[in-house]
């Protein structure tokens, strides 16, 4: 199970940091995210170790996924934040596989989403 938090209201220009705890170790985590009436899309992923990332050409340069693993939490620092960035964030984990992937059907599963809205 994966509990998401730190979603909130934050200007243009400004920074937000998301958690992810996940109830059990998992491998591979990873943030996707969904704004009203477009699909689900991937924003970055990050292998069991920290060592490969992956991100979203969209956030790269602005947002950082890093994890803990004694912590079993996920992070996603994003900073100089966009109107375009505002979204439902959920993270995902996977069960098996230590890759950070970009493709949502690999991952086994998801929190239940944290909501990031960015006024211009």
């Amino acid at each position: 199970q994966l509990q998401a938090s730190g979603g909130g209201l934050v200007q243009a220009g400004g920074s937000l940091r998301l958690s992810c705890t996940a109830s059990g170790r998992t491998y591979a985590m990873g943030w996707f995210r969904q704004a009203p009436g477009k699909e689900r899309e991937f924003v970055a992923a990050i292998s069991w170790n920290g060592g490969s990332t992956n991100y979203a050409d969209s956030v790269k340069g602005r947002f950082t996924a890093s994890r803990d693993n004694a912590k079993n939490t996920l992070y996603l620092q994003m900073n100089s934040l966009e109107p375009e960035d505002t979204a439902v964030y959920f993270c995902a984990g996977r069960l098996y596989s230590s890759v950070a992937s970009r493709t949502s059907s690999d991952y086994d599963y998801w929190g239940q989403g944290t909501q990031v809205t960015v006024s211009s």
